[in-house]
């Protein structure tokens, strides 16, 4: 069989299983009556299918960044190319908020689950530090709702800083979001150009802007995570190449900081380890844990201990939702639900990406510590569905392997996350 046939057939076959895991983790809960607690399994959405006149720029935009994203990607400099990243990833994601108008940003932070509601009734900051282990549990006085609780003290001091900054509004705090999000996508570019090459960021380029992730990164606290995750990332990686201790104490500042934004990000862990192996040399870990060690050191001394909050989270987590989300169906359903953000060709692009990662390919390498991680974070059971928000920190860094795929199926695979992320906007309504 020729080479390009069986590569063919190899794409065309894990992008299949890609599609049998979504159909079966719909059908099963159907099937066996059992209630997996999201509202269109295996998504945390509702079926709501709608089209009116804001959907319509949607399409144009989508269309344009199609068209227009490739082209730049390989006449622009590399300045033009970072901004034109940021600028197609907020425009983008805009777009796909906006068809259900300003309500398609606000929505999710007006509601009292969420981050702003908890951070507009702080007094103090000092204080809530102090006592925010105190405030997990779910039968305390005063208890934290479902986000903050979920997490640690950082991202709900990022919501209390709009707060003080006067950005009140729901919309204008969605806005907020998206924008430092949007930075991410740049964040990605300047590590592969970093461990990598110019060439290699340009390709990757349109497939980061146009992922169907951009559905859920202007609506949740997670893009905030991802922004601050990929920046570190990527220092962590300047750092590598540089040997300098600048940038590596840098990234150990944002990657710690992580930590305190979400207990999950400790998985960063395995992407930071990557970058160090790519780059063969770990002369930046003592600067970067050094970074990390002043970050715990100040949560710390102003009263907030990690250690001692997250065994109190497990408890209320464990206590609530997830002791009614099934481990069997959730553990291999996750990347069901995980699908719909990344898109089949991902799916299509992982025969050539495990190749490409034995021949050393710093895109394949990255994608593969990427998808390490989501696999301990799917066995470590602390993730129960909600994945589509919870590993985009993750998967940004998994999206642009369609790359790898014949270059005369780049521009209908292009299109597909374009059609995929508009389908998901349209036809579900998600929680987030």
């Amino acid at each position: 069989m020729p080479a390009s046939l069986s590569s063919t057939r190899a794409a065309l076959v894990s992008a299949a299983a890609g599609l049998a895991l979504v159909g079966v983790a719909i059908a099963v809960p159907a099937w066996t009556g059992e209630d997996v607690r999201v509202h269109w399994p295996p998504l945390h959405a509702d079926w709501d299918p709608r089209f009116g006149l804001l959907t319509l720029p949607a399409i144009a935009i989508g269309l344009i960044l199609w068209t227009a994203l490739p082209r730049i990607a390989e006449r622009a400099t590399w300045r033009v190319l970072l901004v034109t990243a940021f600028a197609g990833t907020w425009i983008w994601t805009m777009a796909l908020a906006m068809t259900e108008g300003s309500d398609g940003l606000a929505r999710v932070f007006e509601r009292p689950g969420e981050y702003v509601y908890d951070a507009q009734r702080v007094d103090s900051i000092a204080t809530m530090l102090q006592t925010f282990v105190d405030h997990i549990p779910m039968d305390s006085p005063d208890n934290w709702h479902t986000h903050v609780a979920g997490h640690p003290p950082g991202a709900l001091l990022f919501f209390v800083l709009l707060d003080r900054l006067g950005i009140t509004d729901p919309f204008w705090i969605g806005v907020a979001v998206v924008t430092i999000g949007s930075t991410a996508a740049v964040a990605v570019l300047v590590t592969l150009k970093t461990l990598g090459s110019a060439n290699l960021a340009r390709r990757a380029m349109p497939w980061i802007v146009l992922a169907p992730t951009a559905v859920w990164m202007g609506v949740d606290g997670d893009a905030l995570f991802t922004a601050v995750a990929a920046w570190g990332i990527a220092l962590l990686a300047i750092a590598a190449v540089s040997r300098r201790a600048l940038p590596a104490i840098a990234a150990g500042l944002l990657l710690g900081l992580c930590v305190y934004l979400s207990y999950g990000l400790v998985l960063l862990g395995i992407l930071a380890v990557a970058v160090l192996i790519i780059a063969r040399t770990w002369k930046p870990l003592p600067w970067a844990l050094g970074g990390s060690a002043v970050v715990a050191a100040i949560f710390t001394a102003v009263g907030f201990a990690w250690w001692e909050a997250y065994p109190v989270l497990r408890e209320r987590y464990y206590d609530g939702i997830a002791s009614e989300r099934a481990y069997s169906y959730w553990v291999w359903a996750d990347f069901a639900a995980w699908t719909f953000t990344v898109g089949l060709v991902v799916w299509a692009a992982f025969p050539r990406a495990a190749r490409a990662f034995r021949e050393g390919d710093v895109l394949a390498r990255l994608a593969g510590a990427a998808l390490l991680t989501v696999l301990v974070a799917s066995l470590s059971g602390m993730s129960k569905a909600e994945v589509e928000r919870i590993w985009l920190p993750f998967t940004i860094w998994i999206v642009a392997l369609p790359t790898l795929l014949p270059a005369r199926w780049h521009r209908p695979a292009l299109l597909s996350q374009v059609v995929l992320a508009l389908c998901v906007q349209q036809l579900l309504l998600t929680r987030w």
